[in-house]
């Protein structure tokens, strides 16, 4: 009996027997799919990075990962791996991408409305990266939209107006959100109001620091959001600075930082608490009573010297 299979002079893939045994077993389509994808890459893309090949949204391909996990067929996951979605973005082809765009009505809307609030046509990588956001980390169409409007706005405020952000940066905030649980309106209009209360803030923490009325760069934003996040007022970041002057001669975020964290772990965060609580630990009596033993023993000493 002649062969079932079609040949073609393209390069094989070969399965291992016993991966093709433990697939068999488990009998999940989805898992062997993503396992032979592995094999065409030599296993030289993460899992993850496929999805745009595979056409898959990131539950799926999570999933199918999980199971090669389980059946030993790809290494177990870093102790330390970053919370989900992982920064593995799928790689989707051209073909991918303008098919879509042909066949899916609320995507090509999407991406039209995208480019007039950009002004400027979006480049196929550009396409593929909304798609990602999209597909992959599973963002609906109305979230994304907001989130390139705060991307727009947070580039304007900074640069001037007709300043447009990178599709990368705006691919960079919509990981953030995704990994922040951002992926309704409702929660993309919470964290928007958040947002816009702690810009209003923003110039008096600067003053505090000595820096004026300039707008703070994009690292020196997030010490500032984060010692909001603690509960700092100006009043109380105006006493970290003054501290981390007397230590550093000049204004050393991460030595400000520390000084900040360590007030936050103590329970200290109005300007009143730090100034009654942030001081030296009195000493004890019995330190105190073996000084004046001491003083008045010195005193004698000094005494009989003196009468001889």
């Amino acid at each position: 009996m002649g062969s079932v299979l079609v040949h073609t002079p393209e390069e094989s893939v070969t399965v291992p027997a016993q991966a093709a045994q433990r697939l068999l077993e488990r009998g999940d389509g989805d898992a062997a799919l993503l396992y032979l994808a592995l094999l065409r890459h030599h296993g030289n893309l993460q899992p993850r990075a496929l999805a745009g090949e595979l056409r898959w949204d990131r539950g799926r391909i999570e999933a199918a990962e999980e199971t090669l996990r389980q059946l030993r067929l790809i290494a177990p996951a870093a102790a330390e791996a970053p919370p989900a979605p992982a920064e593995e973005k799928p790689a989707y082809q051209r073909s991918d991408i303008l098919d879509r765009l042909e066949n899916s009505e609320d995507f090509r809307q999407l991406v039209a409305e995208v480019e007039r609030k950009l002004g400027k046509k979006l480049t196929v990588p550009d396409t593929g990266m909304l798609l990602g956001l999209h597909d992959y980390l599973g963002l609906p169409a109305d979230v994304i939209y907001l989130l390139v409007c705060h991307c727009a706005q947070r580039v304007e405020r900074r640069f001037g107006p007709g300043r447009r952000p990178a599709m990368r940066q705006i691919e960079r905030e919509g990981y953030a959100w995704a990994r922040m649980g951002i992926d309704s309106q409702r929660s993309a209009a919470a964290y928007l109001r958040k947002y816009a209360q702690q810009q209003e803030t923003i110039p008096a923490y600067m003053r505090a620091l000595g820096l004026g009325e300039r707008m703070p760069s994009p690292s020196e934003e997030k010490y500032l959001a984060a010692w909001q996040e603690m509960g700092f007022s100006p009043e109380a970041v105006a006493l970290a600075y003054d501290k981390t002057v007397l230590k550093c001669h000049e204004l050393k975020w991460p030595y400000c930082n520390g000084i900040l964290k360590k007030w936050h772990q103590a329970g200290l965060h109005t300007a009143e608490e730090i100034q009654a609580g942030d001081r030296p630990e009195r000493r004890q009596p019995a330190d105190e009573k073996r000084d004046a033993s001491q003083g008045m023993r010195k005193y004698m000493q000094d005494l009989h010297r003196d009468r001889r």
